[in-house]
């Protein structure tokens, strides 16, 4: 067993990362939380290459469904976008269930049992919220071990039991409700003693020319004393105390270090918002979309790379590097 300590206040957080794919969430993570991304899963050979291009340092512990929790060093934050194919509009929507690729969120529940991170933020598709699920029954449990008969008011029940107002939306109220697949990770994260909070973000909310929709959620462990008699282990009254900067009032979030791998994000943060006029040239190459285009091109500060490559026989395709620039990576 590894040792699950508290690493010291100026040790830079852990990350744990699963479904890794290229790396995209983990970037996100590691600028917001100033991170450090030190294993990660994944089992698609040419992007897990990518990837370890990037985190060099960083083992791959491969098939997720294999691993030995017990035997993988502890991390501050566990993060990972579990498998949208069945989740995905776009899929065929077989939803959340055991034996699909989305229920591989399975094992991202065990790990955060395991490994028992402070912080744990998750990344999916809109189909998400709207797709079925089916939760695995406990070992040994029964639907009528679940649902006794005695848990409904029977005919001859008490005047109060028949005037009380039924809550249809209650959980267990009505056994054909179906379950989506969100609701069956925010119930996990419940089981797990999480506190979670989400949001439905578009990649254009920032700037980017494609909308991309996706639900990002965000899970710590409770506070266990809210009187505030004590606090968890790195954490703080707000304003006790003077910061780096030799006072006690709030930094901005530029003023914080961050990883020399996320710099870049920095500087794009501080775009967007920023007016763009699109010129001549953006509307002559680039028509309804230059507007998009051009915005784009300033909060990334390069030129957009053209978007396909012609193909006689095949006809044209998007091409790689347009697609990098249009998700808002590096060269």
């Amino acid at each position: 067993m590894h040792d699950r300590s508290v690493p010291p206040e100026d040790h830079r957080l852990r990350v744990g990362s699963l479904f890794s794919g290229y790396g995209g969430l983990d970037l996100a993570v590691e600028h917001v939380f100033d991170a450090e991304t030190i294993w990660f899963s994944e089992i698609n050979e040419p992007v897990a290459r990518i990837f370890a291009h990037h985190w060099p340092d960083a083992p791959n512990l491969g098939d997720v469904t294999t691993i030995d929790w017990s035997d993988v060093p502890s991390v501050d934050i566990l993060c990972g976008g579990f498998p949208c194919q069945d989740v995905s509009t776009v899929g065929k929507q077989t939803g959340l269930a055991p034996g699909t690729r989305s229920g591989l969120w399975s094992h991202m529940a065990a790990a955060i049992e395991a490994l028992q991170p402070e912080f744990v933020v998750i990344e999916n598709v809109r189909g998400l919220l709207s797709t079925p699920a089916v939760r695995n029954l406990p070992e040994g449990a029964t639907n009528a071990r679940s649902n006794p008969a005695t848990a409904t008011p029977a005919a001859d029940a008490t005047t109060t039991l028949r005037e009380m107002e039924p809550d249809p939306w209650g959980v267990g109220d009505d056994a054909t409700r179906l379950l989506r697949a969100f609701g069956a990770v925010a119930g996990d994260l419940a089981d797990l003693r999480r506190d979670a909070r989400w949001i439905g973000l578009p990649a254009s909310s920032i700037g980017a020319p494609h909308q991309r929709f996706r639900v990002f959620v965000f899970a710590d462990r409770p506070v266990p004393d809210p009187a505030g008699l004590g606090l968890l282990p790195r954490r703080r009254e707000p304003g006790t105390g003077p910061g780096s900067s030799g006072h006690d009032r709030a930094e901005p979030s530029d003023h914080r270090p961050r990883p020399a791998r996320t710099a870049w994000l920095t500087e794009a943060e501080q775009r967007v918002g920023d007016a763009v006029v699109p010129d001549r040239g953006h509307l002559h190459r680039w028509g309804r979309y230059a507007p998009a285009i051009a915005r784009w091109e300033h909060i990334t500060g390069r030129p957009a790379p053209a978007p396909a490559l012609l193909n006689e026989e095949k006809g044209p395709r998007p091409a790689p590097e347009f697609v990098e620039w249009v998700m808002g990576l590096e060269p």
